[in-house]
């Protein structure tokens, strides 16, 4: 059931932007035998389409930025997202990302899209050129109702500061 496209076209990106999470799925240097692939929910901040085939997203702290460091290795990254609403469906895409500092002139080409995620506690953004695009049904995800972001994060962060 699974279909491919070579870019983001209206639909997908009405689909990607409509989620309220993600996930993110890298994996290290094949040669690295200790290290293992990574796969991250990510919320509080939406993925935004930046292009036919990019998308980009702004990145909080948290976790071991498996994300960021195995992107430095090999650049390889998937994103998966799931309509947990009445209508079922995911997109995936496949391609190549990188972590991009907020004072980096690549980020400052996207900044204005990426307003409304603002945070002061934003670590990096990171962007990924879209190989290629996979939507598959999602008749097996279940119905969740979204409520509301956690406020954790925002009273960890200030407790590091």
């Amino acid at each position: 059931m699974a279909d491919w496209y070579e870019t983001i076209d209206d639909e997908r990106r009405a689909f990607i932007e409509r989620q309220h999470m993600f996930f993110v799925a890298t994996s290290p240097d094949v040669l690295d035998g200790d290290a293992w692939p990574n796969l991250s929910p990510k919320g509080r901040t939406l993925v935004r389409v930046l292009g036919p085939n990019r998308v980009g997203w702004l990145d909080y702290p948290g976790s071991g930025n498996e994300t960021a460091k195995h992107s430095a290795a090999n650049g390889k990254i998937t994103l998966m997202f799931c309509s947990f609403d009445a209508t079922a469906g995911i997109v995936r895409l496949y391609g190549r990302g990188r972590a991009v500092a907020l004072d980096d002139p690549e980020f400052a080409v996207h900044a204005e899209v990426f307003r409304d995620d603002a945070h002061p506690f934003v670590r990096q953004a990171f962007i990924v050129d879209v190989e290629k695009v996979q939507t598959s049904c999602g008749y097996a995800v279940p119905r969740y109702e979204y409520v509301d972001d956690r406020q954790t994060l925002d009273l960890w962060c200030e407790r590091k500061v």
